[in-house]
């Protein structure tokens, strides 16, 4: 469809912490009419009416719970696609997006959740029949991670190891659901590709520091994400994947790993009703961090010459604008499924669906960096 017709698009949790953001990039897209829904109207309201000032495009708002949509409720807003970024995915259903193909509508959703993501083939049948696409995890991982690899893995005549680390600036504001998903998984086990073999590790363990760039070194420790059990899927010959994420204030971060041990040994079943009270905390203490967080993907393996080698992609997400980078491959994707570049039906995983270049563009106006390099690496490597 070209983007001079109208094309509404329907978030929700268009008002939470992903949701507004992605609101924002999409409201500046021609052709693009979108509709906030969420449990709590007056917030949307307030943030429809903030997208008008700032765009000059009416936004609906609607009262709509994720939980509790059906195909008809979907089919009376009149939307052509439905994006989900209300988490929290790790206790989540398939529900609104069983709706929105019900409604014959195409679906996206931010999860970062690794049941929820790679069990999503479940629904492409019904999508296929349809006629629609159904992507989960158009997200900073595994949508943007993914897309990463598949741009530089060409590089490569193979890639044995490829890792991954996240650390968002301490300024950020999450919301609830965002540190009970965190906090979910401190101590839990998680199965991942290491030398070859499937093993055990846990989560927010695994200490190591990692490089930013200018948002510095940081402590970080393993999360269970999609990419763990998709990329191997994506790169057939890697060896070792890794995922980890940080805390910018070393305090918070060394504090979960300390925690992480008293879940291990079964002290402690999970830190996820902590939420709230945690959350309070970091707020008060906001100040002691930045408002810089950053992603690093590193592949290393063997060049086209036959010698081994290292490429990192590092992005940079300077004053505040952080909270973007999970909702660029979701945008991207929407503005695809748009304009008809995005033609495929089914329901899959977001992995390696969008391409590295369109993600970044949708990031263009905000103060998001990103480069590769490469270095050699000693024949030990291989």
């Amino acid at each position: 469809m070209p983007l001079h017709d109208r094309y509404p698009i329907l978030i929700v949790g268009g008002g939470g912490a992903f949701g507004a953001r992605l609101a924002e990039l999409l409201a500046r897209a021609p052709g693009i009419d979108l509709v906030l829904a969420g449990r709590r109207l007056a917030p949307l309201d307030m943030h429809a009416a903030a997208l008008f000032a700032t765009t000059g495009r009416p936004v609906r708002a609607v009262a709509l719970d994720a939980r509790g949509a059906t195909a008809d409720d979907i089919a009376r807003l009149g939307v052509r696609t439905v994006i989900n970024a209300s988490g929290p995915f790790q206790t989540g259903s398939y529900d609104l997006a069983k709706a929105a193909i019900g409604a014959g509508c195409h679906y996206i959703d931010l999860a970062d959740a690794r049941a929820f993501v790679t069990g999503f083939s479940e629904l492409d049948a019904a999508a296929r029949a349809a006629g629609v696409l159904a992507v989960s995890g158009a997200s900073s991982v595994p949508g943007l991670s993914s897309a990463v690899v598949a741009h530089y893995a060409g590089t490569f005549a193979s890639v044995d190891e490829i890792d991954i680390a996240i650390s968002p600036g301490n300024a950020f504001d999450p919301g609830v659901a965002t540190v009970s998903s965190v906090l979910g998984g401190v101590g839990q086990p998680i199965h991942v590709l290491d030398g070859g073999a499937w093993k055990t590790v846990y989560g927010w363990q695994g200490l190591r520091r990692g490089s930013f760039g200018r948002a510095g070194r940081r402590w970080l420790g393993y999360v269970d994400v999609p990419d763990l059990e998709l990329l191997p899927e994506q790169i057939h010959t890697a060896r070792t994947v890794r995922f980890q994420a940080g805390l910018e204030v070393s305090f918070f971060h060394l504090g979960l790993w300390a925690a992480s041990w008293l879940v291990r040994s079964g002290v402690v079943r999970s830190l996820a009703p902590l939420a709230p009270g945690l959350l309070a905390v970091k707020r008060r203490l906001s100040r002691l961090g930045t408002d810089r967080g950053g992603m690093v993907v590193a592949l290393r393996g063997i060049g086209h010459d036959g010698a081994p080698k290292e490429l990192t992609w590092l992005l940079e997400a300077l004053n505040g604008h952080g909270p973007y980078v999970p909702a660029l491959t979701s945008a991207a994707l929407a503005r695809r499924l748009a304009s008809g570049a995005e033609t495929r039906t089914g329901a899959f995983a977001c992995q390696a669906i969008v391409p590295l270049a369109a993600i970044l563009a949708e990031g263009k106006h905000l103060d998001i960096l990103s480069a590769a390099q490469e270095k050699a690496l000693p024949s030990r490597f291989t």
